[in-house]
């Protein structure tokens, strides 16, 4: 069968990856087509448009880079109705994804698959009416989700696990490195590590990284290894890393969180990896006019928290500094409370076991796989 798939960023792109491979072991006639980036055409298919073109974030870039959007949209919906695939599988990314949902429901009869159901619980919720009128099929990775959907909205979905706990798990199980050996591999010292993780995107990198140096220079006895973003070339990083003393890992964030002693992590998947990994984390998330979003934060979201870790814990397990309490200072004051060792360490990893009970042991790619595949068939 045909599945055209759709990821938006590099988080997308590893998870649409693993679900391909999954599809194309109980399909041995796969063919894909995508929107998407390197580990989607490590397994194979025609890309399209990498999501290098894609990823947008913010009001003003959005606005600035509006043409080519609606040009890649404009694209994305010609090049499915052209390819006639069996089945169109979005993943994540909602912004761009609902509005090829709708056109292609209006205009075709192909099915529409979501896989990582966009985040509507914590804004936006009223895209759930765009869900239920375009989207076909549902794909949840998150457990809180099913009550929102099922219960709050009356849209079954299917849960399928988490991919972030497989990809980690698969990760720990056969990585074998020393430390002695990364820290050669990768021109580091013998200090313990403070890892930083400071998003995917160039803006997200920009808002965030230069205050997570300045709080993590602090610790002397420990050194700042910097993890790179798939999609973002090193030399983007010079800007901020140059005389810091901070080292550039690239394509190597599992193996660094392997090592590292704490984190410092900008809101998103990252907050769950490093979770998994056992490592403590503040985790920051600076934004423009920071009084505004508290605001809205406390009246407008509809969630408490916005990392991962604590939206499924349902509880603060880690602290997060976002809007009116980002800074230098509070990144600083956190990680002092988990280094070296010390009873807010100890709790947070108590309360990352919690979080790794309420994931559960699924194989969310294959779950998916074996779902669509019988419903598409």
């Amino acid at each position: 069968m045909k599945y055209y798939l759709i990821a938006g960023e590099a988080s997308g792109d590893l998870h649409a990856s693993r679900l391909m491979a999954a599809l194309s072991k109980v399909d041995d006639d796969a063919e894909f087509r995508f929107f998407g980036g390197d580990l989607m055409a490590a397994v194979g298919g025609t890309c399209v448009k990498h999501y290098r073109d894609l990823a947008f974030m913010g009001i003003i870039p959005v606005l600035l880079h509006l043409p080519t959007i609606l040009r890649n949209m404009a694209l994305c919906k010609r090049d499915i109705v052209e390819w006639q695939p069996d089945v169109v599988i979005l993943v994540d990314y909602p912004g761009f994804n609902l509005d090829i949902a709708k056109y292609i429901h209006s205009h075709t009869r192909i099915p529409i698959y979501y896989y990582i159901s966009p985040k509507i619980w914590a804004w936006k919720e009223w895209r759930i009416k765009r869900i239920k009128r375009d989207v076909d099929e549902m794909f949840s990775i998150l457990p809180f989700e099913v009550p929102f959907f099922e219960q709050k909205h009356h849209y079954p979905i299917h849960y399928v696990g988490n991919p972030t706990a497989e990809e980690v798990e698969e990760f720990r199980a056969g990585y074998k490195e020393s430390f002695d050996d990364f820290a050669k591999r990768h021109g580091l010292s013998s200090k313990p590590v403070i890892a930083l993780l400071a998003g995917s995107r160039r803006a997200e990198i920009q808002n965030n990284l230069p205050s997570m140096i300045e709080a993590a220079r602090r610790f002397e006895d420990y050194q700042m290894v910097l993890a790179g973003a798939p999609g973002i070339e090193p030399d983007f990083y010079d800007r901020f890393i140059s005389g810091t003393g901070v080292s550039l890992v690239h394509h190597d964030t599992y193996a660094l969180l392997s090592h590292a002693r704490c984190a410092a992590v900008t809101s998103g998947t990252a907050t769950l990896e490093t979770a998994l990994f056992g490592v403590p984390q503040v985790v920051c998330y600076r934004m423009a006019m920071p009084k505004l979003v508290a605001f809205c934060r406390r009246y407008v979201l509809k969630v408490k928290y916005v990392s991962l870790v604590n939206l499924i814990a349902d509880r603060e397990v880690v602290t997060e500094l976002v809007a009116d309490t980002f800074s230098t200072d509070n990144i600083a004051k956190q990680l002092a409370l988990l280094l070296p060792d010390g009873e807010a360490r100890q709790r947070m990893l108590d309360g990352y076991e919690d979080v790794r009970r309420k994931i559960g042991g699924d194989s969310p790619s294959e779950s998916a796989a074996h779902i669509i595949y019988d419903l598409v068939k």
